[in-house]
């Protein structure tokens, strides 16, 4: 999986941004006899009916992972929802100039709002100043540009959450157990984002004193890496109690590498939110047990947010005017007991 850098902010939960409409019209400057009222401030409640034509440009690196693909997917399906959204999408890639040339034409085309989610947030960040003193504001999705003054909102996953989620998990399922081991499948090392899941599912473990980390291996976001990483692993520990995998994509891998070896000796926690992963979850026979959430409805949104900026309009139950500055999506853990309602958010 390429990079995502997570930013703190406001948490919303997975089910929370992937539900119906959340946002509602609140501009300081807006007339409050719109729709109906709420609240002390008498803001205008937005729901789904039609309001002021937006055209949204959205620009994303190439859908070459099962999570990218998702995010085009969920952007395109949710613009799709709103009879006055129209969407302008780029093909996708991960190509930084390619990817600047693609944004540049949004721009020329004058769009009214832009979501783009970087190849590279760095290299990027000069396109994203170029639009918002352009007058376009941009929401900044998941892969953080170097400037605040680059976008209007930022919206994106907690990567430390994922780690601080899984270790937890695992931890309150071995508190019990005396001298447990556990071992990480972690992603690539030369990504920030790996280092963070790794540090919050390091610190998460600091509570559990029963419990120690004896071996790490680092994979590619692939299923073949997943497979190829996972048998040294095996072959390497004879006997260890859990598994975190950061990425249900080489996960894949992983299961593939477990099941040649026979080995049904621990549990295993996965990262992202596939598809695959959720259905060997809710069929329970395996050493599947859980996966933490990246959430690709992150785009779905980022639709939203734009469609409220292109609209002067804020989100639903908070009482500030405006949409918030930065938004960090929850790492939900989803396992047998919660899977079908996450089920509908899977990505292939």
């Amino acid at each position: 999986m390429p990079e995502f850098t997570s930013r703190r902010g406001l948490l919303l939960g997975a089910a929370a941004v992937s539900a119906g409409a959340v946002l509602t019209g609140c501009t300081s400057n807006e007339s409050k006899d719109e729709g109906d009222t709420s609240g002390d401030n008498k803001q205008a409640v937005a729901d789904d009916k039609p309001g002021k034509r937006v055209t949204i440009g959205f620009a994303g690196p190439q859908a070459d992972h099962g999570w990218l693909n998702a995010i085009n997917d969920q952007a395109k399906s949710r613009a799709k929802k709103y009879q006055d959204v129209t969407l302008e999408a780029t093909e996708g890639s991960n190509d930084t100039a390619a990817q600047i040339g693609q944004v540049e034409t949004l721009i020329n085309k004058k769009v009214d709002v832009l979501v783009i989610l970087p190849a590279d947030g760095k290299a990027l960040t000069q396109v994203g100043l170029k639009a918002m003193k352009a007058g376009i504001p941009v929401v900044n999705l998941d892969r953080i540009f170097a400037s605040a003054q680059a976008y209007r909102c930022w919206i994106g996953g907690d990567n430390y959450g994922m780690g601080l989620n899984a270790g937890h998990y695992i931890g309150e399922k071995l508190k019990d157990k005396k001298n447990a081991k556990v071992v990480e499948l972690a992603g690539l090392d030369n990504l920030e984002l790996t280092k963070q899941r790794t540090k919050g599912f390091d610190d998460a473990l600091k509570n559990y004193a029963n419990i120690e980390k004896v071996a790490r291996q680092a994979a590619e976001f692939t299923v073949e890496s997943g497979q190829s990483k996972m048998s040294q692993l095996l072959q390497a520990q004879k006997g260890f109690d859990a598994l975190w995998n950061h990425d249900d994509d080489q996960g894949v891998g992983a299961l593939r590498a477990i099941e040649q070896a026979g080995r049904d000796d621990f549990m295993m926690v996965g990262g992202a939110g596939a598809l695959s992963a959720f259905q060997e979850i809710k069929q329970d026979r395996g050493v599947l047990k859980a996966t933490v959430l990246y959430p690709p409805t992150m785009a779905a949104s980022a639709i939203d947010l734009a469609r409220a900026l292109g609209q002067g309009k804020g989100v639903s139950g908070m009482a500030e005017f405006e949409i918030p500055a930065s938004l960090t999506l929850y790492s939900a853990v989803v396992d047998k007991d919660n899977v079908d309602q996450y089920m509908s958010t899977g990505f292939k």
